[in-house]
């Protein structure tokens, strides 16, 4: 069958785009309507091997039950693999705080995901088309974006793929109609409920009144601003590799350096915004860069810390001050905790050479109460460094070692009782030392 100049646009720009291959199976998201059947079609025309993938979100009645039933037909006449899930999706979107838009999303995408990795699949390919990208740049910039929102939809995003970016939507009905191919008609995207759906309905249209060709004007634009963020990430590479430095698994940005560059809030804004901070947080941030150190800035998963001269970007250790995170209720010959992160031996004083590095603690075991614990420290904590003899908060030995607020949540502690016996893989406690006298050492190692 010899391909329309439609396909023969797409099969060009899969090429271009390297968005897929032959030889290995895509997941194709079908949900019945004329974008996602066209894609389901072409791709199977050009030889992919395909896997339709049907979600039912019952948020429609007779409609969604009608969507399923239609998919799962042409899947069959079309010799396509077909698989199909049924969501519970306003109980999922009360229970985690969403939108209904946003539920519907992330259990969709969330479900091809799970569908690419039973079948080995290259990608998922999903049916946006050019109005989608068009609707997309102008939600993004109603909200307020960056230029990556600026140039809207791409051609891929991870495993997401959009083969059908370069076609309009009368591009994909007159292909349809000239295949002889039907479609379901989901009647919501024909109501101005949601943002997109008013934007479709109600603010393209007025603009077209303005300029008849503003969705080539727009997606010219898009084009462009495409070809200005490749120049811009580039330069953002570039001063990431030269500004930041990374230790203890945080990001450290030196503030001297941050200021100057050509534009700090860009800067700040590629790093942060990937990791849930806000413009908000990012125009805070560059305020407190000339204030006391301590000001903290906290994503739902990561916090930003001022500390001197630096900010400290980390993630969030989520358990509270003084959390347990191990116990020894009994002793081994040798045991791991945390993960292997910290070890212990239990061996006899016989020629044992004491480690000289701070990554080790000893102890004269005889004189441990059971059970011990590590845990997180917490305000009023006390001990007694090694070689001294009066007891110091634990909070004004942080200070005078320089411990950012990040340093100092990460601080961990082997206690017994209330006693601390050593700031892991930093100091150990006086009072538990071992002399001539021991019989038996306990030897703990603890790696960063």
């Amino acid at each position: 069958m010899a391909a329309t100049p439609l396909v023969q646009q797409i099969e060009r720009f899969i090429e271009n785009e390297r968005l897929l291959e032959r030889s290995l199976p895509v997941i194709v998201g079908v949900s019945g309507g004329a974008d996602s059947v066209a894609l389901l079609h072409i791709l199977n025309r050009l030889g992919y091997s395909c896997i339709a993938c049907h979600c039912n979100f019952n948020l429609r009645g007779d409609e969604s039950l009608r969507d399923f039933e239609f998919t799962r037909r042409i899947a069959e006449e079309w010799g396509i693999p077909f698989e199909t899930v049924s969501f519970d999706t306003l109980d999922y979107a009360r229970t985690n705080g969403l939108s209904v838009e946003m539920a519907c999303r992330r259990l969709r995408y969330d479900w091809f995901e799970e569908r690419r990795k039973k079948y080995g699949a290259q990608a998922i390919a999903v049916a946006h088309h050019r109005d989608d990208s068009a609707e997309t740049l102008l939600l993004n910039l109603i909200r307020g974006t960056g230029i990556a929102g600026l140039t809207s939809m791409r051609p891929r995003n991870g495993f997401v793929v959009r083969p059908l970016l370069p076609v309009t939507r009368k591009d994909i009905e007159a292909y349809l109609s000239g295949e002889g191919l039907d479609y379901v008609v989901d009647h919501t995207n024909l109501e101005p409920v949601y943002v997109r759906n008013k934007i479709r309905l109600q603010v393209l249209p007025l603009l077209r009144t303005i300029n008849p060709s503003v969705d080539t004007a727009i997606y010219s634009s898009m084009q462009n601003l495409r070809e200005v963020d490749r120049v811009y990430r580039a330069a953002i590479e570039q001063q990431k590799k030269e500004l930041l430095r990374y230790e203890d698994n945080c990001i450290h940005i030196p503030i001297v350096g941050l200021l100057a560059l050509p534009s700090p809030k860009a800067f700040l804004f590629e790093l942060l915004s990937p990791c849930g901070f806000v413009s908000e947080q990012i125009d805070e941030v560059l305020s407190a860069c000339d204030g006391m150190s301590g000001k903290m800035f906290l994503s739902r998963e990561y916090r930003l810390v001022k500390d001197r001269d630096i900010l400290i970007l980390g993630r969030q250790e989520m358990l509270p001050e003084g959390d347990i995170v191990a116990r020894i209720e009994t002793w081994q010959e040798y045991a791991t905790l945390l993960q292997g992160r910290l070890s212990y031996r239990c061996v006899d004083n016989v020629n044992y050479k004491l480690p000289r590095d701070k990554s080790y603690a000893c102890f004269d075991l005889d004189k441990l109460s059971l059970p011990l614990v590590v845990r997180h420290w917490k305000a009023g904590d006390r001990f007694v460094p090694f070689g001294m003899k009066g007891s110091r908060k634990l909070s004004d030995y942080f200070s005078d070692r320089k411990y950012s607020l990040i340093d100092k949540s990460n601080a961990l502690l082997l206690c017994s009782g209330d006693t601390i016996l050593w700031i892991l893989g930093e100091r150990v406690a006086e009072g538990y030392r071992i002399n001539p006298d021991t019989r038996r050492i306990v030897e703990f190692n603890c790696k960063k």
